[in-house]
């Protein structure tokens, strides 16, 4: 963005249209000390850094968010990655279960089944 444009940036957040402020140059104007020069009232001011203040945040968490999805992602694939069948050194497969619970568990089946 070359300029921003402070009479389109406030008619938009008057409009409610924050997509049109963004375009019009709302975070420039916010971020650079040419709010200051701008000829804006103090209400407008305002309006300008509290849109921008509320962007700020909302685009922040949407970071966070996608940081912790991506760490859970990553865990959730390395516990998938213990749980499967994954070949020792040896070549031999490895069960899914510890030994003890895969004994638990087939004594329990064969109780359900009545053997």
């Amino acid at each position: 963005m070359e300029h921003a444009r402070p009479q389109e940036v406030i008619a938009a957040l008057r409009r409610g249209d924050v997509d049109a402020a963004l375009d019009a140059g709302l975070m420039e104007m916010a971020g650079s000390g040419r709010l200051d020069h701008a000829d804006l009232s103090s209400a407008d001011r305002e309006r300008i850094l509290a849109a921008a203040a509320k962007l700020r945040f909302a685009w922040d968490a949407r970071e966070r968010y996608r940081a912790r999805q991506q760490r859970l992602d990553d865990r959730a694939r390395k516990r998938d990655a213990r749980r499967t069948h994954a070949p020792s050194a040896d070549g031999a497969v490895k069960p899914a279960l510890p030994a003890a619970a895969a004994n638990a568990l087939a004594k329990a089946l064969a109780r359900a089944q009545g053997k």
